[in-house]
């Protein structure tokens, strides 16, 4: 399989990742998809070839390594990592459909957009983005089950004992390299588990940060309202400041003698 096309088209969505969706891409290609290709699939080539049991009865062979190896662990890891992989797309496809929308919107309004940023987490976009994140998590977690269920835990055995048909008694069956197939699938496994762990991490980071901006723009609210219900009106200036009226009552020359006496009290 070309992965190499898989990670082209997959690394687009960095840029609408946040910054554990960015580990968590790296580790996916570094720790999974290279270890996969370079490595797994060298070690885990010779299974059927090498694997040995102490008969000769026709078919016993076939019979127990269909029972020790119901799938192959490298198809197994193939299918796990183009399911995990694939919700990302979802981002891209959603991302498209809005700079579609959006270049028809221009054409029809003259240049005014219809979204500022098409890549914005916003709406409906940032369901889809969860919702991604929840399908990877899922999937991997479903396939560390399948395995842990498939070989009953994630260890091999160097001696498995089979007593299917046609074998004609209990036979001993022997894999080749075991230990360093353990410690392929233990890496993998840990691999796994910690992309699992970086997708959680990143739901919780944007559930927060959701919360966080709800819980903003309601406060913000609640002090507009709060200050238009209490809205002050103009305070009136100080006494002091205020003319003086005149008493309607009061001549003119009763007025001009008040101020020459007032006057002559200043001087004294």
């Amino acid at each position: 399989m070309n992965w190499s096309g898989l990670e082209n088209l997959l690394s687009g969505v960095n840029k609408y990742s946040t910054a554990f969706g960015r580990i968590w891409l790296s580790m996916v290609f570094v720790f999974r998809v290279l270890v996969f290709v370079v490595a797994a699939q060298r070690v885990w080539g010779d299974e059927n070839k090498d694997f040995v049991c102490n008969t000769r009865q026709p078919g016993c062979t076939n019979v127990c390594y269909d029972h020790i190896f119901p799938i192959s662990h490298i198809r197994l890891w193939a299918l796990q990592l183009i399911f995990v992989t694939c919700p990302s797309l979802m981002v891209m496809a959603h991302v498209k459909l809005r700079e579609g929308k959006d270049r028809k919107y221009v054409e029809l309004h003259q240049g005014s957009h219809l979204y500022a940023n098409p890549g914005k987490k916003r709406g409906g976009l940032w369901w889809t983005y969860l919702l991604s994140l929840i399908f990877k998590a899922g999937f991997d977690s479903a396939f560390l089950y399948i395995l842990y269920r498939l070989y009953h835990g994630y260890d091999l055995p160097r001696l498995s004992k089979c007593q299917l048909s046609p074998c004609p008694n209990t036979v001993d069956c022997f894999i080749s390299r075991p230990t360093e197939k353990k410690i392929f699938m233990l890496f993998m496994v840990i691999s796994s588990a910690v992309c699992i762990l970086m997708c959680i991490l990143e739901m919780i980071y944007l559930i927060g940060k959701r919360i966080m901006k709800i819980l903003k723009v309601r406060h913000e609210n609640e002090r507009l309202v709060f200050a238009d219900q209490h809205e002050l009106t103009t305070i009136a200036p100080p006494r002091s400041q205020c003319r003086s009226r005149r008493d309607p009552t009061v001549t003119d020359s009763e007025l001009e003698l008040s101020k020459r006496k007032d006057a002559k009290t200043t001087v004294l």
